[in-house]
């Protein structure tokens, strides 16, 4: 028996949707809706309750609004599971089935101590860390160190004496101190498997741009 109706679904479609195009534009609208076929791929592959799946990942994210206005000081991650709670409350579900997305939400986040337990949850990680690599995922640190105002690159700074927000926040240092450990992080064997293809292909590009910097290609 489905728990999520096409009116509820659609109604939290609406509402994520619109706190989403509040926030930044690296975790906007269509961030939301990659992950959400990446899940919806792994849920399967690894049999996981698509359902619950499916809402924590058009939910995962809604947090990043507060997180960007804090300038890293409130975790995304908890805040919107938070929040989740609070909207996915509303309309009666089952409290097993919005424990189950709540938990997913909290732990999606890569830096937070807290890990994934649930099968459901393992899999929103892995989707959510697959959108940060390969192509679209050069393509969103680039767009998020615009964001922030960093600089295109600079291979020559000292990665340990920069900080997150200012102007050595660049897709570079998101790939030394972050992207480049994600594929040794997945939890599922299909996220894995397709974390090291778009791995590979992310260290070509910076290893390609880092050449041209240096004026050698």
């Amino acid at each position: 028996m489905k728990v999520i109706t096409p009116k509820i679904w659609q109604a939290l479609v609406e509402e994520a949707r619109g706190i989403y195009e509040a926030n930044g534009s690296s975790h906007r609208w269509d961030h939301v809706q990659r992950v959400l076929a990446l899940a919806e791929r792994l849920a399967r592959s690894e049999g996981a309750n698509l359902e619950v799946v499916r809402v924590a990942a058009l939910l995962h994210d809604i947090g990043r609004g507060e997180e960007q206005r804090s300038q890293g000081a409130v975790c995304h991650a908890a805040f919107g599971a938070k929040l989740a709670h609070q909207i996915l409350s509303r309309y009666n579900l089952p409290p097993d089935f919005i424990k189950a997305v709540v938990h997913a939400i909290e732990t999606h986040r890569f830096r937070s101590s807290r890990r994934p337990e649930s099968l459901e949850a393992k899999v929103l990680f892995d989707a959510d860390k697959l959108d940060a690599l390969g192509a679209v995922g050069i393509g969103r640190a680039f767009l998020f160190a615009g964001e922030v105002g960093a600089r295109l690159h600079n291979p020559e700074v000292d990665l340990t004496k920069t900080q997150p927000y200012g102007p050595e926040d660049t897709a570079w240092r998101e790939f030394k101190t972050k992207l480049c450990k994600i594929k040794d992080c997945m939890l599922t064997e299909e996220g894995r498997r397709l974390a090291e293809e778009r791995f590979r292909f992310m260290e070509e590009f910076f290893r390609r741009l880092n050449k041209e910097v240096a004026g050698l290609c």
